[in-house]
């Protein structure tokens, strides 16, 4: 129904933007990796989910379009409601994520709040077919926008995955590893360089 909204960041209070469009303030919940690169004034574009409850209508936004995608498809799987999509996405990026699937590290899965061992490993199971159909194109209604890299992006969630074993926090893994992997296609060379930019 809301597909994406475009307007000007007027406050934040974790996890919530409240988002002018045309005069008209959203609150719009968001995953901690989308909060954190959001500024007070900032025009933005937030593609969004709309959540329909008996008591409340939700809406959830995103930086990207890809990280609405994988929200989504984070709902679909038993017993994943909207808090726990966005803890997850909160924690983990969506290339750490795909990794995390891929290689079945369900121990990675674990923490993440609210998340145990049983429903790490319903996840495994659910989003590995669910990613496997997404990066083959053969998801119903599928368009560009669904689209995902299955193994494209594993130099990155490996150089994350190290810089969290180093003891950084995801989200200042996930920030490090943002500046620097342009530049680079070895998990190696971009573990290097987000070291070196933190030296800087």
């Amino acid at each position: 129904m809301i597909g994406c909204l475009i307007g000007e960041v007027l406050a934040l209070e974790a996890p919530t933007v409240l988002l002018n469009v045309n005069g008209v303030g959203y609150e719009i919940d968001t995953p901690l990796s989308t909060f954190c690169q959001l500024q007070k004034g900032q025009k933005v574009t937030l593609w969004t989910h709309l959540a329909v409850r008996e008591d409340a209508q939700l809406l959830y936004g995103f930086l990207n379009a890809q990280e609405k995608t994988i929200f989504r498809t984070l709902l679909k799987v038993n017993g994943v409601g909207p808090k726990m999509a966005l803890g997850i996405l909160s924690t983990l990026s969506v290339e750490m994520l795909i990794h995390t699937v891929e290689h079945e590290d369900v121990n990675t899965l674990v923490k993440v709040p609210g998340v145990g061992k049983k429903t790490a490993e319903r996840l495994m199971i659910e989003l590995r077919d669910r990613f496997k159909a997404m990066s083959a194109g053969t998801t119903p209604g599928n368009s560009t926008v669904e689209q995902i890299q299955f193994s494209g992006n594993s130099a990155v969630a490996e150089a994350e995955a190290a810089l969290q074993s180093l003891g950084y926090k995801p989200l200042e893994a996930q920030k490090l590893i943002n500046a620097v992997k342009a530049d680079y296609t070895e998990a190696s060379d971009i573990i290097r360089a987000a070291l070196k930019s933190m030296n800087k």
